[in-house]
């Protein structure tokens, strides 16, 4: 027994172009490039990195400058941990807050 229903590809065409209108209107017209949310969940990575790596440096320059050794280091090491750590989360917060990314 086949089924006697019978699709027409233009109906589909016209249900497509209505999915994609009624999305366009929901998130304001805009929507990210695919790309742009990789690229952007990188950059949290790399600012979280760089303000362990800078931090430590600055901590360890401290150190030989003043003679501390490790102790600048190890607390510029942590406040860099804590600094990178707010900034990610900062940053994560508007992610979820943006219109522009995927709601899937």
């Amino acid at each position: 027994m086949a089924d006697e229903r019978r699709t027409d590809g233009d109906d589909l065409d016209r249900r497509i172009a209505a999915a994609k209108k009624a999305e366009e209107r929901l998130s304001g017209g805009q929507s990210a490039p695919a790309g742009d949310v990789e690229s952007r969940g990188w950059a949290v990575g790399i600012e979280f990195v760089g303000a362990v790596l800078v931090s430590a440096f600055i901590g360890w320059l401290l150190d030989r400058w003043l003679g501390t050794k490790p102790w600048l280091m190890i607390l510029f090491l942590l406040l860099g941990f804590a600094a990178g750590l707010r900034r990610a989360m900062v940053t994560s917060r508007s992610f979820d807050t943006d219109s522009t990314n995927d709601k899937k």
